[in-house]
């Protein structure tokens, strides 16, 4: 015999499972901005006084 799940209760069922996709998929996508964010910003940092370093010098 055959089962699917069609009608009121596969929508049911395929809502909560894209509900819980889509909530992951924002979930990982805020925790890929906060932990790699610094892992590009902290090293931008340390070129910019290597090059404002390096501007003043040559003023000077």
């Amino acid at each position: 015999m055959e089962q699917s799940f069609g009608g009121p209760l596969g929508i049911l069922i395929a809502g909560l499972g894209m509900c819980a996709f889509y909530t992951a998929l924002i979930w990982i996508n805020l925790l890929l901005g906060m932990f790699l964010t610094p892992l590009f910003l902290i090293p931008l940092t340390w070129v910019q006084d290597w090059w404002m370093a390096r501007g003043k010098t040559a003023q000077a």
